[in-house]
């Protein structure tokens, strides 16, 4: 169930810094090589081409499942090492006289933090290929003032490390939280993985217990279909009225494994399904609950994306929602990342309530599509950066108010935050950094803009005793994914994560926090 409740990440504002909470129209896409204002420099990144295709191996049974991972095991292996050089790239330093422009889309994803909290719970460590730094820290809840429009409010602000001239700049981008009982309708295609890997414990049965849930959580204007595939796809029910609770509850039930896994047919399935029902006054959203071991048909995320493209132009936005002990990561985060929507991953009972119960009916709108941020540093001040994540949402700095390029999609009242790793000049003064969001509105595509800036002197004179607890946080969760993927966590090992963890948890009464800490204390015990 804690796969719904990701669908609708936001952005940030808050504390420290400087924080802006008004809404410009945007002005218009600006021609591929022009920069956007407020840019005073040229540098640029480059986009990373397609990504790898997603490993292709699953289990299509009991009988098949050793011979089916064990080629699993190969792929991923390729495409691990595939990973592990674009992330290389991405993740250098950058020197601000050469690249002053950092541009990146929005990323609401937090299936990676999940699924690392299951491999460590069981005593392993997860794939590097599978960490991504943004998603544990966006796992994480923030304290960032809600914008009272429907756009965002932009916070910025940072904190000086321990090491001389050193400091953390966040990047907080914040929506306002919708109000239930006006959100308009939605209508819910959910297209379920019933192939053989599924009967695991923990995937279909998960699955079912949680689609039970969410339809009794719906309100009476919602309507559901639901589609299955393994050799092939199956419409289990069309789009249906919630006032027919008792249909869909009976199709949820007849729900049962058999085959092979045939995501191609599935997904392209629930988006025929999801196009002939669409309501033009409702939401409109395909969520596929899977495993993601697809071994059948096209597996690779860009020629499934592509065959389905006609059907999802009504703005069908898509929520991938992953199960499994063994689960099928890029393909699942590129099928979301690419398909204007968000990935998430669940394990347990109580992450679905959380999700389908506590989260889901309050962010099934959205508030923003294509959303991407841009953030500009001062060359005087600043003498280079690091961007902790987001390597595969990496833009060029013209792709920014180019509306024809993808960004993500952010839903009401919740917040994206991106970590900077700062190398600050000896005694420079002024502006540190400005950064601008933009997006654009769900229903009209009308772009628009808002800022915020942060200066050497708004920056917190010490991280870890006079910063915000929550910046804090934000700054061990991403030294922890980055421990976990690249061993390196900016000058902080595993046992120094765990002491702030304990600490912090204790000074903000999470139990996220609370998890986190024990999750590092795993992470040491399964070194």
């Amino acid at each position: 169930m804690a796969l719904v409740a990701l669908v609708v990440l936001s952005a940030c504002g808050g504390p420290g810094g400087s924080e802006s909470g008004a809404t410009d129209r945007a002005p218009a896409a600006v021609a591929p090589g022009e920069s956007g204002a407020g840019e005073t420099g040229s540098g640029t990144k480059q986009r990373p081409d397609a990504q790898k295709p997603a490993a292709t191996a699953a289990a299509e049974d009991s009988r098949n499942s050793d011979s089916a991972k064990n080629s699993q095991k190969s792929d991923t292996a390729k495409d691990t090492q595939k990973s592990d050089t674009a992330k290389s790239e991405a993740a250098k330093e950058k020197d601000v006289a050469a690249e002053q422009i950092s541009t990146f889309a929005l990323d609401v994803d937090t299936a990676s933090y999940g699924y690392a909290r299951r491999t460590l719970g069981e005593g392993r460590w997860p794939e590097p290929a599978a960490v991504r730094p943004e998603e544990f820290v966006n796992s994480f809840r923030q304290d960032y003032a809600q914008p009272s429009d429907d756009g965002f409010t932009v916070h910025v602000d940072g904190a000086r490390m321990p090491a001389d001239d050193t400091a953390v700049l966040r990047v907080g981008l914040q929506t306002r939280a919708a109000d239930v009982a006006a959100r308009r309708p939605a209508n819910l295609t959910f297209v379920v993985d019933v192939s053989g890997s599924m009967a695991e414990p923990g995937r279909l049965d998960l699955v079912k217990e949680s689609l039970h849930t969410l339809v009794d959580q719906l309100a009476p204007g919602d309507r559901v279909s639901i589609v299955s595939f393994s050799d092939t796809a199956t419409l289990r029910a069309s789009m249906t009225p919630l006032t027919a609770r008792g249909e869909l509850h009976g199709a949820i039930d007849e729900l049962a494994v058999e085959g092979s896994t045939n995501l191609e047919d599935g997904l392209l399935t629930g988006y025929q399904e999801a196009a002939r029902a669409f309501r033009p006054a409702a939401t409109n959203r395909v969520v596929l609950l899977s495993d993601g071991l697809a071994n059948t048909g096209n597996t690779q995320w860009q020629t499934i994306l592509d065959r389905v493209k006609e059907h999802a132009g009504r703005q069908i936005a898509l929520l991938s929602v992953g199960v499994g002990r063994d689960y099928g990561d890029e393909l699942m985060e590129q099928l979301a990342d690419n398909g204007d929507g968000a990935a998430v991953y669940v394990s347990t009972t109580d992450e679905a309530k959380k999700v389908f119960v506590d989260q889901l009916p309050a962010t099934i709108e959205l508030r923003a599509r294509d959303a991407k941020a841009q953030v500009v540093f001062n060359p005087q001040v600043v003498e280079s950066y690091r961007l902790l994540g987001y390597e595969n949402r990496a833009l060029a700095t013209e792709d920014f108010r180019d509306d024809t390029r993808d960004g993500g999609e952010v839903g009401p009242g919740h917040s994206v935050t991106a970590l900077y790793s700062v190398r600050l000049r000896p005694g420079a003064s002024g502006q540190l950094a400005s950064a601008t969001v933009r997006w654009q509105d769900p229903d009209t595509r009308q772009p628009a803009e808002a800022s915020g800036s942060v200066g050497a002197g708004d920056l917190a004179g010490a991280l870890w005793s006079k910063a915000p607890p929550r910046l804090q946080v934000d700054v061990v969760a991403a030294g922890f994914a980055l421990h976990l993927r690249d061993r390196e966590a900016f000058g902080l090992d595993l046992g120094s994560l765990g002491e702030h963890a304990a600490r912090l948890a204790k000074t903000t009464e999470d139990p996220m926090v609370s998890e986190l800490a024990d999750l590092i204390g795993k992470a040491r015990s399964a070194a």
